[in-house]
Formats: structure tokens, C-alpha cells, sequence
């Protein structure tokens, strides 16, 4: 079985990419947790939007950490 070549060059633009889908979905459950006045439906949404911050600060850590990668050539 061939192994595809591990290829970072794209990286920092995918995580990226996942950084501001999470902000917008960070956004759009903040916007619907002012709109439901259903008390569970805006728990999961708060809870939803705490996951997204911590996954937020991982994705940003990562992102840096890739950036210097690439800045030295992925020794």
C-alpha cells in the first residue's frame, strides 16, 4: 500500500479556512440564542459556541505554529 506524501504547504490556509467557519458559526448560534425563548435550545448553543472557543484557541496555536514551519522550510 502507497502512503501519499505528508504535504503542509496549503496549512496554514485550511486552518484558516476552519478559523472562520467557526466564527461565523460562533455568530450565527449567538444570533439565535437572542431569537429562541427555549431554555435547552440555548444551552446546547452556548455550550456549542464554548466548544468553539476552545477549538478556536487550538486552530490559532496550530495556525502560528505551521506559519514558523513554513518560514523555515519544514525541517
Amino acid at each position: 500500500m502507497k502512503h501519499n506524501p505528508d504535504d503542509r504547504r496549503d496549512n496554514v490556509e485550511k486552518i484558516q479556512r476552519n478559523i472562520t467557519s467557526t466564527i461565523r458559526n460562533m455568530e450565527a448560534a449567538e444570533e439565535m440564542m437572542t431569537k429562541t425563548d427555549d431554555k435547552k435550545t440555548e444551552n446546547n448553543l452556548a455550550d456549542k459556541n464554548d466548544q468553539r472557543r476552545k477549538a478556536l484557541k487550538s486552530m490559532r496555536k496550530e495556525i502560528k505554529d505551521e506559519a514558523t514551519d513554513r518560514e523555515r522550510g519544514y525541517d
